[in-house]
């Protein structure tokens, strides 16, 4: 990797600066930087140099893996993570959830049971309120059933965005008529904004986590979507997220991944294809997972 122009730049960027980013920021969340990324680096971490006075991508370097830089680490992944996300993303998606997965699930929901969705990697929002907006859509009353949606993010900035559940026309343009009319009110005071209902609020549960760190919350899920992450991830780490999603899966459930995603290694035989980027998980081999931890349950 040649020494670019960057160092033209506002802040001096060496090639040792970048990889040492690189492979923190592969510990730390499994993002897989190849030399290509070099110019986002730099792109979404100035702003970081700007407010700790720095002058130079090597005091970041330094700041960064110094005892006391241990928050500053988190921010800075959180800095290279994507969180691009928006309602009615993958559109397959939830026509399949509302017609395929969702009517079964509410029927046991009516009857007692526990039913628990998991929005892993939920950005600020979107997505984890969207599937409490279907549930609500197919039972009106289901804040007052055993019905769970935990949503999910490394990153605190969009989970804080997420949990305010704030949101300007323009984001909720894609959404059913119906669902903005039930779910959304204006907010007095903050012209062309809307605040998502507080029945689709009691459904969701936001929390900080980390997918390649251990998960501390109980399974099993009977829904999980888990889209647009695995292509950041390294070979090695997209086999070990599919192969700990299988184990926290419910047999019959489904899970939902990107359109520009696979599974791959042992995964492959624990779920069947159910539509587009959509699985079932398998019943061979399927004693139903067990608890993978129970502090923080949902």
């Amino acid at each position: 990797m040649p020494e670019r122009a960057k160092n033209l730049a506002e802040f001096p960027f060496t090639n040792s600066d970048f990889r040492y980013i690189a492979e923190i920021a592969y510990q730390e969340s499994g993002l897989s930087l190849p030399d290509a990324k070099s110019q986002l680096v730099y792109t979404r971490l100035v702003k970081r140099l700007r407010e700790n006075g720095l002058s130079s991508f090597r005091e970041y370097c330094d700041l960064v893996r110094s005892p006391s830089g241990s928050t500053e680490r988190q921010v800075m992944v959180a800095a290279l993570t994507t969180n691009v996300t928006r309602f009615r993303r993958e559109a397959h998606h939830a026509s399949h959830f509302r017609k395929n997965v969702l009517p079964g699930l509410m029927k046991r929901a009516e009857k007692g049971e526990r039913i628990r969705l998991w929005s892993a990697a939920c950005a600020t929002g979107q997505e984890a309120y969207e599937i409490a907006f279907e549930i609500l859509d197919l039972s009106a009353n289901a804040s007052d059933l055993d019905v769970k949606v935990l949503a999910t993010d490394i990153d605190p900035i969009s989970l804080k965005f997420a949990q305010a559940g704030i949101y300007n026309h323009a984001a909720i343009k894609g959404l059913p008529v119906e669902f903005t009319e039930n779910n959304f009110r204006e907010i007095e005071g903050r012209n062309g904004y809307l605040e998502v209902s507080s029945a689709a609020r009691k459904l969701v549960t936001f929390r900080v986590l980390n997918l390649i760190r251990p998960w501390p919350m109980r399974g099993p899920f009977d829904v999980v979507f888990c889209r647009n992450v695995a292509i950041y991830f390294d070979q090695k780490t997209q086999h070990g997220l599919w192969s700990r999603l299988a184990e926290v899966i419910s047999p019959d459930g489904v899970l939902y991944i990107g359109h520009s995603e696979r599974l791959s290694g042992r995964s492959e035989k624990a779920f069947a294809a159910d539509g587009v980027t959509t699985f079932r998980r398998t019943l061979a081999n399927s004693a139903r997972p067990g608890k993978i931890n129970e502090t923080n349950p949902i």
